[in-house]
């Protein structure tokens, strides 16, 4: 910053005129920073001023008297190329109102925390481009669950459904060969049940289900995807199986699923899930059956 010295006049600082060739290592710094917040800011109101998305985000707070009666905030955000539901909300969230609450995490479609409800359909947030979507994108949080405060639902009971089908391997049974440590599966099963494993938890199916929003008690499409998984699993005893299909057939079980394929449509993952309910119907169908 020597050359500052050699600058005209009347482009020094008004408060002083030396200061900038002798300031300290720290003052620079400082300038500079402050100097880059400037710039910073000039760009953002540039980018105002060019192409930008309406946003209408739902909101609502139970803690704060002026916010427990629902609403809708518009926000007018810059668009960018590539731009998706989530990277819009969050700097709605950054630069407009600190307020905005929601859940997000890995931001590559894994983890399943931004599931929303925008334009009239479930989808995960970090995976839907703005580009694909008419203005204004309507942003509201998962239909048929409470809501906890803006886009942010309740999950508990979610949770509770999928952990109601017990999953996980239940297999106390060892290899054969001593120096075999792995349960194999074979590569027909694996392709079999390739597809339910595909599940992040994210609930897109289980809100778009009417039957799960009639029949709180109904295990769910999410959860029954996830039996799928070890029901189909050929490396668990029979009786395993059997047990598993108890669970499935009851009535709250997989008999409740009407074949409407919302819960299909909607999968950010693509999971086939009212076919894997349909085939475990005939498993329980089959098992049933008797003949001596």
């Amino acid at each position: 910053m020597s050359t500052q010295q050699q600058e005209p006049e009347s482009q020094e600082s008004p408060q002083d005129p030396e200061m900038k060739g002798t300031e300290s290592p720290q003052q620079r710094r400082l300038r500079e920073k402050q100097e880059g917040m400037v710039e910073d800011q000039a760009e953002k109101e540039t980018e105002v001023e060019g192409e930008t998305v309406h946003l209408k985000v739902f909101r609502y707070d139970p803690e704060v008297a002026d916010k427990q009666e629902p609403r809708f905030d518009d926000f007018h955000v810059p668009f960018e190329k590539g731009m998706t539901v989530l990277d819009a909300v969050m700097y709605a969230r950054d630069e407009f109102d600190s307020s905005l609450t929601f859940r997000h995490s890995c931001r590559q479609a894994v983890c399943g925390s931004d599931a929303f409800f925008v334009n009239g359909k479930q989808r995960l947030g970090c995976k839907t481009q703005i580009s694909d979507l008419q203005q204004p994108v309507r942003i509201e949080p998962l239909p048929h669950q409470e809501v906890v405060k803006d886009l942010v639902v309740d999950m508990d009971h979610f949770y509770d459904q999928m952990h109601a089908v017990e999953p996980y391997f239940q297999n106390d049974d060892t290899p054969d060969s001593s120096d075999l440590e792995e349960q194999r599966q074979s590569r027909e099963n694996r392709e079999k049940v390739k597809m339910s494993t595909r599940c992040i938890w994210c609930g897109a199916c289980m809100s778009s289900c009417n039957i799960a929003a009639g029949d709180n008690e109904y295990l769910g499409p999410a959860a029954i995807n996830k039996a799928y998984k070890f029901a189909m699993d050929d490396r668990e005893p029979e009786d395993v199986k059997e047990h598993r299909l108890r669970i499935l057939e009851q009535e709250h079980g997989v008999w409740r699923c009407q074949t409407q394929f919302s819960c299909t449509d909607v999968c950010p993952k693509d999971i086939p899930l009212t076919e894997h309910i349909q085939e475990l119907k005939r498993e329980a169908v089959k098992k049933n059956l008797k003949f001596w």
